[in-house]
C-alpha cells in the first residue's frame, strides 16, 4: 500500500447523470461529520477499514466489503484502524430504483455492510471508465441491476416473478444498436423503438441476450475496431471511427474484452 494514498484526503467525482453519480475517495483519518443524502449510497471499500455510525451503531467496512446506505439516513465516516481507507461510491436516485421495480417502494437493506460479489462487480464495472462520464445506456443498465440486487437483499416483500420476455422489442433494439454502434444512443431513442421504459428494456434485453444493451453496443464497436486494426488502421483513427473517446478509452475496453491490448493485437494480426 502506497503511503501517499494513506495520507492524502481526496474525493474525486465524475460528471453527474440524472439518476446516478459516481465518486472515489480516500482518507487518512476523519472523513465526514454526520450528514444525510437524498440518494442511496452504494459503495465498495477498496482497502483499509472504513468505519461509520449508522442507525444507532458503529459499522466497519473492510477491503472488498460492500456498503448500502438508505436515503435520508444520517451517517459519518472515519478510518477504523489508524491507517487510511479508500472506497468507490454510487449515489442512486431512489425514484429511479422505484421505477426500475415497476413502482414498488425503494427497498430497505438492513445489512449495511456485507460481502456481496454481485454488487461489488457491478460497482467496479460502473467505474471502468472513471472519471469519464457513463453513457446513458450504461447508467440505465447499472440502475436496473442495482434495483434487482437491492430488492434481493431487502427486508420487504419480493417482487412477483416477471412475465415472458418482450423478445420482438429487444430484437429491434439489438438490430438498431448494431447499426448505430459508433455513436452514443440516448435512452429515449430505445424507449420509443421498443415501447418499454429504459429499466424494463435493460431487464428484458439481459434475459434475452445475457448482456445489457450498452455492453452489446460496445461489443459491436470492438468487433469493428478489431477488424480495422487487423487491416492496418492506426489506433487513433480506429478509436475515432468506432465511437471511443480516444485511444486510451479504446485500449481499456479492448483489453477488457479480448485480454490483450490493441497494439499487441495489431502485431499478432500482421
Amino acid at each position: 500500500m502506497r503511503p501517499d494514498l494513506i495520507r492524502s484526503d481526496r474525493p474525486s467525482s465524475a460528471p453527474q447523470l440524472s439518476a446516478l453519480q459516481r465518486m472515489v475517495a480516500r482518507f487518512g483519518g476523519h472523513a465526514y461529520d454526520p450528514h444525510r443524502h437524498e440518494t442511496y449510497g452504494i459503495g465498495r471499500t477498496l482497502y483499509g477499514v472504513q468505519q461509520f455510525n449508522y442507525r444507532g451503531s458503529l459499522r466497519a467496512s473492510r477491503g472488498g466489503d460492500v456498503l448500502v446506505l438508505h436515503p435520508d439516513e444520517a451517517h459519518d465516516g472515519h478510518a477504523g484502524d489508524g491507517g487510511g481507507f479508500a472506497y468507490r461510491m454510487l449515489y442512486v436516485d431512489p425514484a429511479a430504483i422505484s421505477q426500475a421495480l415497476d413502482g414498488a417502494s425503494p427497498p430497505f437493506v438492513a445489512e449495511a455492510v456485507a460481502r456481496d460479489p454481485a454488487m461489488a462487480g457491478l460497482i467496479d464495472e460502473a467505474f471502468a471508465d472513471f472519471p469519464q462520464g457513463l453513457e446513458p445506456l450504461a447508467a440505465d443498465a447499472a440502475v436496473a441491476r442495482l434495483a434487482d440486487l437491492l430488492q434481493r437483499r431487502s427486508d420487504g416483500a419480493r417482487r412477483p416473478t416477471t412475465g415472458p420476455t418482450a423478445l420482438s422489442a429487444v430484437q429491434r433494439v439489438r438490430e438498431f444498436l448494431a447499426a448505430e454502434s459508433q455513436r452514443t444512443v440516448a435512452s429515449e431513442e430505445l424507449e420509443r423503438l421498443s415501447g418499454l421504459d429504459r429499466f424494463a428494456l435493460a431487464r428484458h434485453f439481459r434475459r434475452a441476450f445475457a448482456t445489457s444493451p450498452h455492453r452489446f453496443q460496445v461489443g459491436r464497436r470492438l468487433a469493428r475496431a478489431q477488424a480495422m486494426i487487423a487491416d492496418g488502421a492506426s489506433l487513433s483513427d480506429t478509436a475515432a471511427a468506432t465511437g471511443f473517446a480516444d485511444q486510451s478509452h479504446l485500449t481499456r475496453h479492448f483489453a477488457a474484452r479480448f485480454g490483450l491490448t490493441p497494439g499487441r493485437w495489431a502485431m499478432l494480426s500482421r
